[in-house]
């Protein structure tokens, strides 16, 4: 189960589980099925959903609609998790690979591990070349080259990735950084 909480002018989104605008101090449950794989929760940024559902949000954008049918667009802070995977285990992370948007804590309801954050205001310092509107663009999108698309062959830390780790250190930072 998991618990968003965002910001007037945004709205969450999770795959699966669709999308919805939250208002200040309100809260969307997510109860995902026991074998979710592959999952993703972020917040969009700049929306302003109308009563049909309709909208573009300047971060993590569903293609213009509040129930996301794919992932969205970058840049957006995300949590990712699996649950019920290799010998029954969950498992949860905060990725910064497809950039930054909003500060997130994600902690499992349940107690047993201890949660995880990214608590530093990145888009306040966010280098020039990754800059976006309410936004750190990730790597792949400024750049586009192998280096830090993670395309092919030996992919590793750069400077770039280390500055999100930096701020971030229980976040992924690039492709490769387990």
């Amino acid at each position: 189960m998991c618990y968003l909480q965002t910001e007037n002018n945004k709205a969450a989104a999770a795959v699966p589980g669709g999308g919805m605008q939250l208002n200040t101090g309100q809260t969307w449950t997510i109860n995902p099925p026991e074998d979710t794989q592959g999952a993703r929760v972020w917040a969009r940024t700049g929306c302003n959903f109308d009563g049909s559902g309709n909208d573009h949000c300047e971060t993590g954008d569903c293609n213009g609609i509040l129930q996301c049918q794919g992932y969205g667009a970058p840049p957006n802070t995300l949590a990712e998790y699996g649950l019920n995977q290799f010998n029954n285990l969950d498992f949860f992370d905060i990725s910064l690979i497809d950039g930054f948007n909003v500060l997130m804590d994600f902690s499992p309801t349940s107690g047993c591990a201890r949660g995880i954050c990214c608590t530093t205001d990145i888009n306040g310092q966010c280098p020039n070349k990754l800059k976006a509107p309410d936004g750190c663009n990730n790597l792949c999108t400024v750049f586009k080259t192998d280096e830090y698309c993670c395309n092919s062959g030996n992919y590793g830390p750069t400077n770039y990735s280390k500055f999100f780790k930096d701020r971030c250190p229980d976040a992924y930072s690039y492709p490769k950084d387990d």
